[in-house]
């Protein structure tokens, strides 16, 4: 079963139980799902598909960074659970050490050696990460932890 199948398979499932949180993430998942097909004109892959759920757990991330400075945990929590949600149809994310192992190859590969050389290792870690669900936030701070001397 494709994983937009899963999805709204899942919705069903979830609105038959009566689990509100799910089924309000599902819609969502599932209206950015055909927005996104809309705009391709034709149905999604499993890439596609994993490319927007990564971009609907990082809107979330922001959300969550900008309810927390105003003081709102409650939306901090309703975002926080979203993503848990979303992310049970995305590959288990990579470790801190699998992340790092591919930060240090990157450098060797590309010979980097100071900030200017952040975004050749960025693109050669990311490319090495491919399909691990990492997350480039966490990817950028050990580059620049490991190009300014770490």
């Amino acid at each position: 079963m494709s994983l937009s199948k899963q999805i709204v398979s899942d919705l069903t499932a979830s609105m038959k139980a009566q689990d509100s949180s799910r089924t309000s993430t599902l819609r969502m998942v599932k209206a950015a799902m055909m927005n996104r097909e809309i705009e391709k004109g034709s149905e999604l892959d499993g890439d596609d598909m994993q490319k927007l759920l990564r971009s609907l757990v990082k809107q979330r991330r922001d959300a969550i960074e900008q309810y927390d400075k105003a003081g709102r945990q409650e939306l901090v929590a309703k975002e926080k659970a979203e993503i848990e949600i979303i992310e049970t149809y995305l590959p288990q994310a990579a470790s801190s050490d699998e992340i790092e192992r591919a930060v240090i190859a990157a450098i060797a590969e590309t010979g980097a050696s100071t900030m200017k050389d952040m975004g050749k290792v960025m693109k050669a870690a990311q490319g090495a990460l491919a399909g691990k669900n990492a997350d480039g936030r966490v990817v950028s701070e050990i580059v620049k932890a490991r190009l300014a001397g770490g």
